[in-house]
Order: structure tokens, then sequence, then C-alpha cells
């Protein structure tokens, strides 16, 4: 989009990861997507603002497992148990190797799961995959 096209029709991935340089690495990997916003959290008290705000907007939420104040679990759990926010794709990020990890985040409700270190491409490709599941996409992300 070019700078003086209206971000308000632009869909919203919002990526809570309280590490810097995780959260840097993402919105790079993911910034070209046509017709998506990155937002950026830093912990997950900031994601509930703009749920609250911009939900019609908000395409997916990518999380870390481990964060500040909380947990990728319980950002999971919040967001399943609330109506206008459980068709949102939530993809889990977590640098734990419990072999177990992977099944446990997607029976939480997850949409995908990716263990630390992980490739930003393959983050990136299963979210065009998630975000345009179930809609006919009319731009090159799909």
């Amino acid at each position: 989009m070019s700078a003086g096209s209206s971000t308000a029709k632009m869909r919203l991935v919002v990526v809570v990861e309280d590490s810097g340089d995780c959260a840097e690495t993402l919105q790079i990997a993911l910034e070209t997507m046509a017709g998506f916003e990155i937002l950026v959290c830093l912990d997950d008290r900031d994601l509930w603002p703009i749920l609250e705000r911009d939900s019609a907007r908000v395409a997916a939420v990518i999380t870390d497992l481990h964060l500040t104040q909380s947990d990728g679990f319980a950002v999971i759990r919040r967001l399943r148990g609330d109506a206008r926010f459980e068709h949102i794709p939530v993809v889990l990020i977590s640098g734990d190797s419990d072999p177990r990890l992977p099944e446990v985040a997607l029976a939480r409700g997850a949409s995908a799961w990716f263990p630390k270190p992980y490739s930003p491409a393959a983050v990136r490709r299963k979210l065009e995959e998630l975000v345009c599941e179930d809609e006919v996409c009319e731009d090159e992300v799909c």
C-alpha cells in the first residue's frame, strides 16, 4: 500500500512477544503481506485494547508461550472464551522442548504451533493459510 493509503481497511496481525529480537524478526517477515498491518505487543495486556477497538480487523494473533506477565495459553483461553474473538486464528511459538507441547497447544485452541528457533518464512506461510482458509482473498497473500 502506498503511504497515502488508509490503514483502516487493512487487516491486523497482532504479535505478542516480549523478546524484542523475536518480535522484530516476525515483524520483518510479515510486513510485506499485502493488505495487512502488523502490530507488536510486548505483553498481552496491550493485546486486549487492540481487540476491543479493532476486533473486526484482527485477522490473527501470534503469541509466545512464555510472556512476562502471562502466557500464551492464557491468551488462547481468553480469546476462545469470548464469542467476539473465538474465530481468530492463534499461532503459538515456544522455546520449550517438551515433545507433548504441540499436541497440548492444539488441544487448548492454538491454530498452529512453532518451536523456537523457527523459520519466520514458515510462520508467514502458515499465517497466510490460516487467514485465507475460509474466505476468498483478493490480493497475492492467498
